[in-house]
């Protein structure tokens, strides 16, 4: 629920200031990757809870 709408809102975010980053200049790209990576993170995070709390019901 909301871990994807937070990690929805986040990789929106990153992704485009990554991109102009990118753009700019190119060796940016593997860090750019990381933080994009990171907030991605966050939707594997919530799926796993989820998966968890739906094995308790």
């Amino acid at each position: 629920g909301l871990a994807t709408i937070g990690t929805g809102y986040a990789v929106g975010v990153v992704g485009s200031s990554a991109l102009g980053a990118v753009s700019e200049d190119p060796s940016l790209l593997g860090k750019s990757l990381i933080y994009v990576g990171l907030a991605e993170g966050i939707a594997i995070y919530g799926l796993v809870i989820s998966i968890l709390i739906l094995q308790q019901l």
